[in-house]
């Protein structure tokens, strides 16, 4: 889950690559959404080994409210640091 700031507009997508993925982000490349709402911090992420299985969580999290998301982000994340700041 990407997040543009605490509270702000979020991402959730699925991904094998996850490094790559938020490289494409915090690049500006692929999604409009992220783009226009600068959704560059990586806040929350949840390695699965079932690719039904995180299609369907993703699924269920674009559907969440955004104080859920909130909510979950703050449970794994309370500072809400960009946990991949030192990835590239």
């Amino acid at each position: 889950m990407m997040a543009s700031r605490k509270g702000g507009a979020f991402y959730v997508g699925v991904t094998n690559n996850i490094e790559g993925r938020v490289w494409e982000h915090k690049n500006e490349i692929g999604s409009k959404h992220v783009n226009k709402c600068k959704v560059f911090m990586l806040v929350y992420y949840e390695p699965m080994d079932d690719i039904l299985a995180a299609i369907d969580w993703e699924k269920g999290l674009k559907r969440w409210r955004r104080v859920w998301k909130n909510k979950l982000v703050e449970e794994r994340n309370p500072n809400w640091e960009d946990l991949a700041e030192d990835w590239h």
